[in-house]
């Protein structure tokens, strides 16, 4: 038997903290359980530490093993993006960055950013996912992208937040709807009228900012739809089905019959936030905040 500690047994032993179940891990390994077994008890054999207390019904993670799992995960992000980079290397490449972004961020923001890297940074390889707000935090933290476009407030501790946009809200009425933006004196003029927003779990701070535009007025609006989708949002609105208040970043008719009407005379602001994760390596990711 080896006296060496080697990837797989870290690999193996953090696909066992993850699932806490041997039969589960052993699958998601694609071995055998009693294979599993084996690294895990060479693994503990090394080391000289019981890193799982294990009995019929459960396995746990003893206090060394918690700690392990921590540092391992960070341990093979960072050779696993080292490996990608050598291969890009090789390739001609500088690195690869992988985003996550919310729709409004397409908009303006990201193009904008994609056109200054390719200008600078033509061998730099970009990979990109529209995703919720959530999706994106947890995505950051599994290491399976490397920045995140978002419209959160507060972000875990192990990462960093900067604003690269702050903007007023807009409304979106049918077009053949009798009010202008000369006419709109105050959001109580909107009383009766229903609306359709994001929805709230797909961005709470844009619905909270959103809300205080009513409640600023002395009531709170007759929601009657919401969606995680503008174009769905923009639809509904054509057809009838109410009014809604989106980022001005979003202000694109997509050839529907609607209207905007800018709300910059009243003080609620959205902001569009960059986060990323602080421990993360990617030489890469430099280049984006030398862009913002």
């Amino acid at each position: 038997m080896s006296n060496q500690i080697e990837l797989r047994h870290l690999r193996y032993f953090l696909a066992v903290a993850e699932e806490l179940h041997f039969r589960k891990a052993a699958e998601k390994l694609f071995i055998s359980q009693p294979g599993l077994s084996r690294q895990i008890k060479q693994l503990e054999e090394q080391l000289g530490v019981s890193l799982l207390s294990r009995t019929n019904r459960k396995v746990e993670l003893t206090a060394a093993g918690k700690h392990l799992a921590l540092d391992a995960k960070t341990w093979i992000e960072t050779i696993q993006q080292g490996l990608e980079k050598t291969k890009l290397i090789h390739q001609g490449a500088e690195g690869t960055l992988k985003l996550g972004y919310v729709g409004s961020a397409m908009q303006g923001v990201i193009p904008s950013l994609l056109e200054k890297f390719k200008s600078k940074h033509s061998t730099v390889k970009f990979s990109l996912a529209e995703m919720d707000n959530s999706m994106q935090v947890e995505a950051l933290l599994e290491g399976t992208i490397d920045v995140g476009f978002v419209r959160l407030s507060d972000v875990p501790k192990s990462l960093e937040m900067k604003t690269v946009l702050t903007e007023p809200f807009c409304l979106v009425l049918p077009k053949e709807h009798t009010l202008t933006k000369s006419k709109l004196k105050h959001m109580e003029q909107l009383k009766e009228e229903s609306f359709i927003l994001f929805e709230k779990d797909y961005s709470p701070t844009y619905y909270s900012e959103v809300m205080s535009l009513f409640l600023d007025s002395g009531y709170s609006p007759q929601v009657s739809h919401t969606s995680v989708n503008a174009l769905t949002i923009y639809k509904m609105v054509e057809s009838g089905f109410g009014l809604a208040v989106v980022p001005k970043s979003l202000k694109n008719t997509f050839s529907l019959a609607i209207k905007f009407i800018d709300l910059t005379d009243f003080p609620q602001r959205t902001n569009l936030n960059v986060i990323w994760k602080k421990s993360n390596s990617n030489p890469v990711l430099g280049y984006v905040f030398d862009e913002l």
